[in-house]
């Protein structure tokens, strides 16, 4: 598998939920950023700058998941699994986690059970929760459609929390989360 050299380009962009952030190496999108609670794009670009991303103009790649991302927040779906990423670094486990999570489409979901056990690890759901934790890609590798085991909604590290989980997933029009199974 190619290896990126490091160098991470960026920019910053309006959607119908606020401003995101998206981030891409020669290879494919490296990082993606969901709006954080306050709309401030200083708080953004200053994560740019921790994180070492140069903002500049979005290439024909960029441009295409852009208008994609703002398509799909205003209720026209995209699976997204056209994207290349550029997973360089991220674990064999990690990767093999996003992969089984990019195949859920949109308005459906997997429990963290499901996820483990078609990645590999049958009894790994605690790991595949570890895997979702350190997502970079959220929304293009769809960690809020990955549920407990009961359906409810727990645990969701992207800007906002669980709310922003909620907000997605009623945006794809998910039916049936947040709501305990009875049996």
């Amino acid at each position: 598998m190619a290896e990126s050299d490091g160098a991470h380009a960026a920019v910053l962009f309006d959607t119908p939920i606020g401003v995101c952030a998206l981030a891409w190496t020669e290879l494919g999108i490296v990082r993606f950023r969901l709006p954080e609670s306050t709309p401030d794009e200083a708080t953004m670009r200053a994560r740019f700058t921790r994180a070492r991303l140069h903002e500049t103009e979005p290439g024909e790649l960029a441009r295409e998941v852009i208008a994609a991302v703002r398509r799909h927040l205003s209720g026209r779906f995209d699976d997204f699994r056209w994207i290349p990423l550029d997973h360089t670094g991220v674990p064999e486990f990690h990767r093999e986690v996003y992969r089984v999570t990019r195949a859920i489409d949109p308005g459906r979901t997997l429990g963290y059970g499901q996820v483990a056990a078609r990645a590999g690890r049958p009894h790994g759901a605690q790991a595949v929760g570890q895997a979702m934790g350190r997502n970079p890609i959220p929304l293009i590798v769809p960690c809020h459609r990955v549920l407990a085991a009961d359906h409810a909604l727990h645990g969701f590290s992207a800007p906002g929390g669980l709310a922003t989980k909620q907000r997605l997933l009623e945006i794809e029009q998910t039916p049936g989360f947040g709501e305990p199974m009875l049996f």
